[in-house]
């Protein structure tokens, strides 16, 4: 009886160690897409990991695609803003409030890379919205 009680409670403890330490869905992050091909992905600790982009003048007649994740909430007034390396907006793009959780923010590459006219160097691409006030460095970009 006392090997029974001493398996169950053995097999009771190793299940409740390995949900423990699997990731909960819901959480925040993000995602990055140049036309429907994923490029980067953050959630969870590796959300302040940043990652850079390569894009260039063949993927101009492409699409950025931008999806945030407040942990299953809809982001409110959300703003992508495409910075400078010395953090000097370059410029704003501003999307309305979606009706879904998942909707994602598009960009045109070509207006990305056009930028690069106007400052040198790094390009820096931040995301912000009523509640992520502070905004998020999402990713670099090297045109």
């Amino acid at each position: 009886m006392k090997s029974l009680i001493s398996k169950t409670l053995l097999l009771c403890t190793m299940a409740i160690s390995l949900f423990s330490f699997t990731a909960k869905p819901g959480g925040e992050g993000f995602e990055i897409f140049v036309d429907n091909k994923l490029m980067i992905q953050r959630f969870g600790h590796d959300i302040n990991t940043v990652q850079s982009l390569q894009l260039n003048q063949q993927s101009g007649n492409e699409k950025l695609l931008i999806k945030y994740h407040h942990c299953g909430r809809v982001g409110k007034n959300r703003v992508i803003a495409i910075k400078d390396a010395q953090n000097v907006v370059l410029k704003e793009f501003r999307y309305s409030d979606p009706a879904t959780a998942s909707s994602a923010m598009s960009l045109e590459i070509k207006d990305i890379l056009g930028l690069k006219k106007k400052g040198t160097g790094l390009l820096k691409l931040f995301y912000t919205s009523s509640e992520l006030p502070g905004g998020r460095l999402l990713t670099t970009i090297n045109p």
